[in-house]
């Protein structure tokens, strides 16, 4: 990632995190890809009416998806509304999507999904990173670093 990607992400109006997966995985590798949205989905993830807990991406044909991202019904929308949970095509290249499936052949690896964003051109983008799962000791090793990260903040704040 270079700098400039790194600016669009923060400019963006709309940033839907998925906040578990940091504290379940340690993330390899990152990549940004676009995805494939049908009818009002767009309007919804414009609103921040998206959410990435429980979903995960798989790789079947060649093809990148990710099941279980959650997009709310737009309030405004008819007849032409969309399903709130299905699955959803990303849009990576080959050479990642490749890179992405034999890494996945190994044991202890996944793909997920970390947060959604809108580029400066208005389309919907997904930050998605190679991840391996941490252990039990490694998920209390982080919250030990989160919490003496907030009493050092906390100390700093008083003085």
């Amino acid at each position: 990632m270079n700098k400039e990607e790194i600016d669009v992400r923060k400019k963006s109006p709309v940033q839907i995190r998925n906040k578990k997966a940091s504290f379940e995985y340690y993330f390899v590798d990152t990549f940004t890809a676009g995805i494939v949205l049908t009818g009002t989905e767009i309007k919804s993830i414009r609103m921040g009416k998206a959410s990435l807990v429980d979903c995960f991406c798989y790789i079947h044909r060649g093809e990148i998806w990710v099941k279980g991202m959650n997009i709310s019904p737009y309030f405004y929308g008819s007849f032409s509304n969309h399903e709130a949970k299905r699955d959803r095509k990303l849009l990576l290249t080959g050479r990642e999507i490749h890179k992405l499936e034999e890494a996945t052949k190994q044991v202890g690896f996944t793909i997920v999904p970390t947060l959604v964003f809108i580029d400066q051109n208005g389309r919907a983008k997904v930050d998605i990173a190679l991840a391996r799962g941490k252990k039990e000791f490694d998920k209390r090793q982080t919250l030990k670093e989160k919490e003496d990260r907030r009493e050092m903040d906390r100390a700093i704040k008083r003085y």
